[in-house]
């Protein structure tokens, strides 16, 4: 159940933080799909050749040969894995932790709505956000490469792949927003809420710069988010996906449950 009144006006703030963040998604989705030349890539391997640890680190390969293998080496090992988290990170500490902090959080409470309702509103608000953001990424690409190399892209991989994309934030998303139901402090639940995303993606980063630290793949969520695996059908790969869903919905849960029963002292 949730609450429309508090619904429609969360999504209002979260209006031009979403505005912001499909700018930059533009620009970068944009500019990388236009690079995609079969002899521009010749190129780019001879980076990764050079810089292996580095190109290796940001979830980029060499020898790709499809418009998606192209995308999935230059997007979704940085590019659609940060900025989205970043918009989780933003928005989760902001519906919650954020309105007790500044006390704030009085003026809802006190209305005639029960705090598992204004929780459930302000955890639909950050899966809105989050799901907008992706399907806009999805629109964006689709419309772009069909634009500029009708006829390349295998429309329903990228669907499936995107699908597992969503999956991937919403587990962040639930990170999160539990940091932000358990600390009523801003500074804990940033500390939690971005130290948590930020940490794995380091040691993710690590685990993919050489075999000395690929055993850190196993301390890391990031993962379970197998883009080539997703697009090939491989049942690991969907199975890392549910897994970060189930996830991401069994936090989002949590962080529900939290704050019906802690104690706000406003």
């Amino acid at each position: 159940m949730i609450n429309l009144t508090l619904y429609r006006r969360e999504m209002k703030n979260s209006l031009k933080l979403l505005l912001i963040f499909a700018a930059i998604m533009t620009m970068y989705v944009s500019i990388i799909i236009s690079m995609y030349d079969p002899e521009l890539m010749k190129t780019l391997d001879s980076f990764y050749e050079i810089m292996p640890e580095l190109m290796a680190a940001v979830g980029m390969s060499a020898g790709t040969t499809s418009l998606l293998g192209f995308m999935i080496s230059y997007l979704y090992g940085f590019i659609l894995l940060v900025f989205p988290m970043v918009f989780c990170i933003l928005r989760g500490n902001g519906l919650i932790a954020k309105y007790v902090d500044r006390g704030s959080m009085v003026a809802l409470v006190a209305a005639p709505v029960k705090r598992r309702t204004i929780a459930s509103t302000q955890m639909w608000v950050l899966l809105s956000g989050v799901l907008l953001l992706l399907v806009y990424i999805t629109g964006l690409e689709l419309v772009i490469c069909r634009s500029s190399f009708p006829g390349e892209l295998d429309t329903l991989a990228l669907l499936k792949l995107n699908v597992g994309l969503l999956c991937l934030h919403v587990f962040i998303g639930g990170i999160c927003f539990l940091s932000s139901c358990c600390f009523s402090d801003t500074k804990y639940s940033m500390a939690f809420g971005a130290g948590i995303p930020a940490l794995m993606y380091v040691i993710q980063m690590l685990a993919n710069a050489g075999e000395q630290a690929e055993a850190l793949k196993y301390a890391t969520f990031f993962t379970l988010f197998n883009p080539t695996g997703i697009v090939d059908g491989e049942t690991a790969a969907i199975v890392g996906a549910a897994v970060l869903l189930v996830g991401g919905i069994a936090m989002l849960a949590a962080g529900i449950l939290v704050f019906s029963r802690k104690d706000l002292h406003i």
